[in-house]
């Protein structure tokens, strides 16, 4: 009797570990300040089926637009977007039930930031408005300290709406983790700094920066799985730049758009991203187009058209690809859902698998343990 009751324990085991590998997280920020919304939304996510369920929900957290997961996932951390009083907070997260607990909550140092970063030492946030990045510390505990650097990007370039004064669209960390990449859509630069994660008040120092094409808004960044590509997705006239990367530099090899030829209408590229297996890139584009375009990523790290596709809902802002590549979740911000597409891994194509998960003002989305 024993031996079958420890068969048993151990098919039960097995069964449990490989529903555990099959589930994530999904983690999802928002606006709160058009539609009703507690801040930040926890699913859990069938891997397998795109089926989905929610496990926790904050309350009263401003608008959480952005947001990152410490890599022990154990702390998130978010922006606070709400202009000249933005904040940034540190939240334990307990990954089993999905539960945040705000541990505390930091200035950002600048208005409206839109992107955060974390690694083991520091969390580093990008001001739009204020057009400056922030650097804070980390203490035991996960909460954030007072803000120990503050670099003040200035410029300006053609477009007098948008580029008027420095607006930080994006910092990144290169896959080495030896420099920040910031895209600055204000000054038209992409910047690089060098990164000391224990050096205090010179955790980043300036490097080199690159001017791309006047008017075109460098947003959001990704780079290849190997680090010798990156691709600059700009959003004021939707170009899509692919860069050779080595040791902080950058090298133009190609530019692509996001729209479809003929394309007359409102562009506003968002986010881009590489499916896990490195062969697909997809970039969101919102305007009028309200779209998502994959290309075939080749050896040479240039981007062939492969679709474009309705993304089913308007604003497209920040999309997610699951840790297996089956999936691609598209955070519509103005029609207040996530649309779910599966994704063929051999051409690349997105089919529409009607499952949405109602949310108020999707913005960013995070799969985690």
């Amino acid at each position: 009797m024993k031996k079958y009751f420890l068969i048993a324990l151990s098919v039960f085991s097995f069964v449990n570990a490989i529903s555990q590998q099959q589930s994530r997280n999904l983690i999802i920020g928002t606006y709160t300040n058009n539609c009703e919304s507690g801040g930040i939304y926890v699913y859990d996510f069938d891997l397998g089926t795109a089926s989905f369920k929610p496990k926790f929900n904050t309350e009263k957290v401003v608008n959480p637009s952005f947001l990152t997961v410490s890599a022990d996932n154990r702390h998130i951390y978010s922006v606070n977007e709400d202009g000249a009083n933005s904040k940034v907070t540190a939240f334990s997260f307990d990954a089993p039930s999905g539960g945040l607990k705000a541990i505390n909550i930091v200035d950002s140092k600048g208005a409206d930031p839109c992107y955060i970063i974390n690694d083991a030492n520091n969390v580093l946030v990008a001001n739009y408005s204020g057009g400056s990045i922030a650097v804070f510390g980390k203490n035991d505990d996960g909460s954030l300290t007072d803000v120990k650097q503050l670099i003040q990007h200035k410029g300006k370039s053609k477009n007098l709406k948008r580029q008027e004064s420095a607006h930080v669209h994006m910092v990144q960390f290169t896959p080495d983790k030896k420099f920040v990449i910031a895209n600055d859509l204000g000054t038209d630069k992409i910047y690089t700094y060098s990164y000391n994660a224990r050096g205090g008040e010179k955790t980043l120092v300036i490097k080199d920066s690159l001017a791309v094409k006047r008017g075109s808004g460098p947003r959001h960044l990704t780079f290849s799985a190997d680090g010798k590509f990156a691709y600059l997705l700009q959003e004021l006239d939707a170009t899509l730049t692919v860069f050779r990367y080595e040791s902080g530099s950058f090298k133009i090899l190609q530019e692509q758009q996001v729209v479809i030829n003929g394309f007359t209408g409102k562009v506003g590229a968002a986010d881009i991203h590489i499916t896990p297996d490195g062969k697909f890139l997809y970039a969101t584009n919102r305007g009028t187009a309200n779209d998502i375009t994959c290309f075939r990523i080749a050896p040479d790290g240039s981007l062939k058209f492969k679709g474009n596709y309705s993304t089913k809902g308007k604003t497209p802002r920040n999309f997610a690809i699951d840790p297996n590549g089956n999936f691609l979740l598209v955070a519509n911000q103005e029609t207040n859902e996530v649309v779910i597409f599966s994704i063929n891994k051999a051409t690349g194509e997105l089919t529409d698998t009607e499952k949405r998960i109602d949310v108020c003002a999707p913005v960013c989305l995070v799969f985690t343990e």
